[in-house]
């Protein structure tokens, strides 16, 4: 009987089947993405290839800290990592030739036995051997970085892809029950019991999505390697980046399939074997019962969650509304509540709404009786827009606070950068500098970072900077100090945040420096937690391995910035220095988002554009293909061909404009709580809507809603 239901039901199951074989093919090529990222290549040594053994300086810092009853040691990256000492070298000399790396002795090549270099080196260096000794090359960790976007990409967009194929095939075979109450009150007329009905429409789901599946895995092997490229063209993912041979993607891609189908349908099976024979003489052209008590309850349970937790977070950790992994997945709950309540929902805005004329009327009023049918259109509408509008703004949002933020520390008029700072000494670069005419101050300093252990139970790592004159820094910029003053900054204080476990002015915090010494130092300013870019502050005794990689420049009253920006190129001289305006300078390093964020962002939403436009266009052309009574009764009332479509046209826009703003709530809500959670954390708060994005996602459903509306008329 189901394969007799299948035939005669095919394009009525078609979006179901669009939609899994698409969800298939997507988790398929990111899983072989995720396989492919899962560790990266072995490459062979570069800088010391020709030697059998390198020894490598102390680079990491070990402490000890409290794991339950116990203790245990964890271990750091040194910011300054430590180089090969001069009589540690002469010792490897006795043992056979070393080759050095011009100046640099942060590692060395050693051709000895390695068992002699490491009973020479003991505990005060690191021995490589084999493949390790990659480790001594420039930026060794550079191609298992590179993977962690790679993964955070393929992950999310996973997870997004999955969301929306479930919502898609859920909504699909809710409404076929929706439309065939009559065919299945026929049936239970005829004698077939409640579990009957389920196990047919059970049957049609699985057959649906064993198949669908099938063709997914399939599509799903011929796009990942177009994915990989695309990954590396967007630098995304590093140049060597491709597929590899895994298999597991496809078993776990085609299964998936299979479980989201049958899950899909199995709520609406439910309701299916609740149809009485009755509803084979029901001919009424109002929706009643369209939301049951269950629905409602686990509508408004979602809601409450999704509200909860977004307080929840602004109270205990606003700055985690930051993050992505937050604002992704936060939204979807809320997004499942008001598509679950959509039905309850769609009369309150509609009455709302008012159209002009007779064809306005009948819209308005047929969209409200089939409160079935225009949720079915508007549920997929809200996904999409609420999901451009959340992700795209809580991006763009946080982007802004921390190009706004970082701008409102700037108070140099001038920014210098480049390799040719480090070749200068501190002093006679600070010097050079404020003897160029028209140079009021300058404030040279130096990346770094500190490390602190917390509660005794963590090695917190905490980026800053070294300053060689705190006074001068002070002068050209405006840090966000909410006690002391940076001024009385000194070679036994600090500067930190209000992240720090020890944050009073005053207090004397230990600390492990970039190079790895303990020091005691007294707290003499603290700044605002801000965006998380507001780190500690140091002097240039305390960052001593550290190179001058930025200063920040003064300028007198009525000084020409171009004048002294060329007077400065000449004084310093060399090729590798940049001599930016603070404008220039904090847009190349702070954009508002950046390009690779925001394309992946635009990938993710171009998924769910595609779910939500075969939904839309199964959904409207099932809809549309029971209509012929109501569309002939509308001809023999006199409407005209050119009308009857203007309805139907009228009808889908009406639903996406039910959608759109649904979806608008939901991108509105978040960004108004990660606009308070900004104001919290004393950063630069205002909250970024991509009206362009939001605006495309309706445009692109209103288009893909009128044409299969209008397509389904023609078909009559």
């Amino acid at each position: 009987m189901f394969l007799a239901s299948l035939r005669s039901r095919w394009a009525g199951l078609l979006g179901a089947f669009v939609a899994v074989a698409l969800g298939v093919a997507l988790t398929a090529a990111m899983g072989l993405g995720l396989a492919s990222s899962f560790g990266a290549p072995e490459r062979e040594p570069v800088r010391f290839s020709g030697s059998p053994v390198v020894v490598m300086g102390q680079n990491t810092l070990t402490v000890p800290v409290k794991r339950g009853p116990g203790t245990a040691h964890v271990s750091k990256p040194l910011a300054h990592p430590h180089p090969v000492d001069i009589e540690l070298l002469r010792d490897l000399r006795r043992l056979g030739p070393v080759r050095l790396d011009g100046a640099k002795r942060d590692a060395v090549g050693v051709d000895a036995p390695v068992g002699d270099v490491r009973r020479v080196v003991g505990d005060r260096a690191r021995v490589l051997t084999g493949g390790e000794r990659r480790l001594a090359d420039p930026e060794p960790e550079r191609d298992a970085q590179a993977l962690v976007a790679v993964n955070s990409f393929l992950g999310t967009a996973g997870g997004v892809s999955a969301f929306v194929s479930v919502f898609v095939t859920a909504s699909t075979f809710a409404f076929v029950v929706a439309l065939r109450r009559r065919e299945f009150g026929l049936l239970r007329m005829a004698g077939a019991t409640p579990g009957q009905v389920r196990r047919m429409l059970l049957a049609e789901a699985l057959t649906v999505g064993a198949v669908a599946s099938g063709v997914g895995c399939l599509l799903g092997a011929w796009g990942a390697p177009m994915l990989a490229d695309a990954l590396v063209d967007a630098e995304i993912a590093p140049e060597w980046f491709a597929i590899g041979g895994a298999v597991w993607p496809y078993h776990l891609a085609f299964w998936v399939g299979v479980t989201v189908a049958f899950s899909g349908a199995w709520t609406a099976s439910r309701r299916a074997g609740r149809v009485g024979p009755v509803d084979a003489l029901r001919d009424a052209s109002v929706d009643t019962g369209v939301m049951p008590w269950s629905r409602r309850i686990v509508g408004g349970a979602l809601l409450a969650a999704g509200v909860g937790l977004l307080g929840w977070t602004l109270w205990s950790d606003p700055s985690a509304l930051m993050k992505r992994k937050t604002y992704t997945t936060q939204p979807m709950i809320l997004i499942t509540a008001l598509a679950a309540l959509t039905p309850l929902l769609v009369r309150p805005v509609l009455r709302a709404v008012r159209l002009p004329g007779a064809i306005g009327l009948l819209v308005r009023e047929n969209s409200a009786a089939s409160v079935r049918r225009t949720a079915a259109v508007a549920a997929p509408v809200l996904v999409t827009v609420a999901l451009a509008g959340s992700l795209l703004g809580s991006a763009e949002t946080a982007g802004e606070a921390r190009a706004a933020e970082a701008r409102q520390r700037t108070g140099a008029e001038l920014v210098l950068t480049g390799a040719e700072l480090s070749r200068t000494e501190r002093v006679d670069l600070t010097e050079r500098v404020e003897g160029v005419e028209g140079v009021r101050v300058a404030a040279s300093s130096a990346s770094t970072a500190v490390f602190v252990r917390e509660e005794g139970t963590a090695l917190i790592r905490s980026e800053a900077r070294a300053v060689s004159d705190p006074a001068a820094l002070a002068s050209v910029s405006r840090l966000p100090v909410v006690a002391g003053d940076v001024r009385d900054l000194d070679d036994r204080s600090i500067v930190v945040n209000e992240e720090w476990e020890r944050r009073r002015v005053g207090e004397w915090v230990d600390v492990w420096l970039g190079d790895g010494r303990a020091v005691r130092l007294r707290i003499v300013a603290v700044l605002a937690r801000g965006t998380g870019d507001n780190g500690a502050y140091v002097t240039s005794a305390n960052g001593a391995a550290a190179v001058v990689d930025r200063v920040d420049v003064g300028l007198r009253d009525g000084a020409d910035r171009g004048a002294v920006a060329g007077a400065l190129r000449e004084r310093i001289g060399g090729g590798g220095l940049r001599v930016r305006t603070a404008e220039e300078w904090l847009t190349d390093t702070h954009p508002a988002t950046k390009p690779q964020t925001r394309l992946g962002l635009l990938m993710l939403l171009g998924i769910a554009l595609v779910y939500t436009s075969i939904s839309l266009a199964g959904t409207l052309l099932m809809a549309t293909s029971v209509r012929g009574p109501e569309l002939r009764s509308l001809r023999m009332a006199g409407a005209t061909r050119g009308q009857v479509r203007l309805v139907i046209a009228g009808e889908a826009l009406l639903a996406v404009g039910v959608g759109t703003v649904l979806g608008l709530a939901v991108t509105l809500l978040n960004l108004a709580t990660l606009t308070a959670g900004l104001t919290r954390l004393s950063a630069p708060a205002g909250m970024t809507v991509p009206w362009d994005m939001v605006g495309l996602a309706a445009g692109v459903c209103a288009v893909v809603g009128v044409g299969s509306g209008v397509l389904g008329v023609r078909r009559r």
